[in-house]
């Protein structure tokens, strides 16, 4: 999918930048604001329905799932694994189908979708602050990953490894988003083919490993099935629940839904939405069968790394000289792909909380820098061997955030109607903190955090995961009977006559221009201004320190 209409966008998103707040010109610098948090218009969206969800499901090729998939098999064994794999996947696609249709429907990223969907304009800080936790952690995992590579391929030291694959993403962020996005494309076909090739080939080889693998005990148990193992396993899984908001990125710019291309809208909102964990699950499922298939040759504490999974799967299969250059590319060509992403998305998180809460724009590559160092601290500190610890308390705060939101809009806005249907974002619409979503997330991941770490005793520690998702799910409609729902909107009136959505029910097309930065933008994306007898971007709004512009309440 070519990113020049999204260049487009990085002009008009930086002008408003400049004008609207005095040192925000940095913002003119940087050549590729291109995913910033705001409104995608009809304009910039030329791209079929297929084509969003092919480039969508390009970004996914990351290898961190094999190494969380063996790391399950290894500790509670296959049947666990496969099973704990199969439960997460069924909660991933569940609660991200009702956010992925939002954010194609209405054209909005996570975060904005998370405004409107029970947290309010600060409220929704909390969770952009999550979610750029998931990418520097997910940027330190493949940035292990990729350091074990040049270990094994060309001897670096795994220190000076974890330096390399972070500093080298830092001008392909700046510079390479545009090369990256076809990169994407056009390589995984390759990719897949080096995933699967290996697999297929053991299978129709050595059929004996497909009973060793389904045979295995694991580390931790007797080769039974049991609930805790499996809650145990589901909840690292479960961390990557939060992909979705990196599906959403794309999934936004999907054209307007009509009665003419409703059947490929709808395939293609499902494959590149929820249906990303359909091939996330399958990776884990390989990443359980190599593991097993090496661990007798490199033991227990190297068997959950991919390099090494890939490794010996090609020996089988492949003249011994180009082994081990073919899994080095594999890793790094993947790990790149992912962590061009991780870096940007992280940054732009980070960023926009903190202009949102400021009203400042300290420039996106301070927060390029702060994620890459968060993730490099962790790299240095080893975090590949105490992975799933990690993986398994984060997953708490994620899944409270997820199902919180889906929540929200599956039960608030369709079923009580207590949420009002489309969604808002606009400062000055919502109230600054909403108490349905975030009550909900603190008490739910709260809870479940405090399950985790043993609060409520060892029988209970399993079950935080569910906890989490259970106590979001709960809470979030209680919430908003007992608030009656007055907290979502500060206001009902935009000051604008024209319909905020056109006849089928898409974000109209009608365009404005803002009088603060001179831009013109879509609908859905201005107000009224309360001074002047114009309009005001949601940008120039965001960026408003004395709040000349912003409407007063009226609800």
């Amino acid at each position: 999918m070519s990113t020049e209409p999204r260049l487009a966008e990085v002009t008009e998103a930086e002008s408003a930048q400049e004008a609207a707040a005095p040192g925000a010109d940095q913002a003119v610098k940087e050549t590729l604001e291109d995913y910033t948090l705001r409104f995608a218009p009809r304009s910039y969206r030329r791209w079929t329905p297929m084509v969003v969800a092919t480039t969508a499901l390009g970004g996914i090729a990351y290898m961190a799932d094999f190494s969380i998939g063996a790391g399950i098999g290894l500790a509670h064994g296959t049947g666990n694994a496969l099973l704990a794999i199969a439960v997460a996947a069924v909660v991933i696609f569940v609660t991200g189908f009702p956010l992925a249709y939002y954010g194609a429907r209405y054209n909005i990223d996570l975060d904005l979708i998370t405004r409107g969907s029970g947290f309010g304009y600060f409220g929704s800080v909390l969770t952009s602050v999550i979610f750029a936790s998931f990418t520097f952690i997910f940027f330190a995992l493949e940035g292990s990953i990729m350091a074990q590579g040049l270990k094994l391929g060309l001897g670096l030291p795994l220190w000076l490894g974890y330096l390399v694959s972070t500093l080298m993403v830092i001008p392909l962020v700046i510079y390479g988003m545009t090369a990256l996005s076809k990169l994407q494309v056009w390589t995984t076909p390759i990719w897949l083919l080096l995933m699967v090739g290996p697999l297929v080939y053991l299978v129709a080889t050595d059929p004996g490993t497909v009973d060793r693998f389904l045979a295995y005990a694991g580390t931790d148990g007797d080769g039974g099935v049991n609930t805790a193992s499996v809650l145990l396993g589901a909840g690292v899984c479960l961390s990557l629940i939060a992909q979705i908001g990196e599906q959403i990125d794309y999934l936004r710019f999907m054209p307007p839904k009509t009665e003419a291309n409703k059947q490929s809208w709808w395939t293609a909102v499902g494959m590149a939405g929820p249906g990303w964990v359909v091939l996330g699950a399958l990776k884990q499922a390989i990443g359980v069968f190599l593991a097993v298939y090496i661990i007798a040759e490199v033991g227990p504490t190297a068997a959950p790394e991919p390099i090494q999974q890939f490794k010996h799967a090609f020996d089988a299969m492949m003249p011994s000289w180009i082994v081990l250059p073919l899994a080095v590319a594999l890793v790094v060509i993947s790990q790149i792909k992912i962590n061009v992403t991780n870096a940007y998305s992280g940054s732009l998180a980070w960023t926009n909380s903190f202009t949102r809460v400021t009203r400042r724009y300290p420039g996106r590559m301070v927060f390029v820098l702060v994620n890459l160092g968060f993730a490099l601290a962790l790299m240095e500190a080893d975090m590949f061997s105490f992975l799933n610890s990690i993986l398994g308390f984060y997953s708490n705060c994620a899944i409270a955030w997820v199902v919180t939101v889906a929540t929200d809009i599956g039960i608030n806005k369709y079923v009580l109607k207590l949420s009002p249907h489309a969604p808002e974002f606009r400062r000055g619409m919502l109230y600054a903190v909403n108490p349905v979503g975030v009550v909900a997330f603190v008490a739910a991941s709260g809870l479940s955090i405090a399950l985790y770490f043993h609060a409520l005793g060892d029988t209970l520690q399993p079950y935080s995961p569910v906890a989490a998702a259970v106590i979001a799910f709960v809470l979030t409609p209680l919430m908003a009977v007992v608030t009656k729902g007055r907290y979502y909107l500060r206001r009902t009136d935009d000051g604008i006559a024209e319909p905020m959505l056109d006849e089928d029910g898409n974000p109209s097309a009608a365009t404005y221009e803002c009088h603060v930065c001179r831009q013109r933008f879509e609908r859905p994306d201005v107000a009224a201004c309360r001074t002047h007898d114009a309009v005001v971007c949601s940008l120039c709004l965001s960026t408003d320190r004395v709040g000349d512009h912003v409407l007063p309440a009226t609800a």
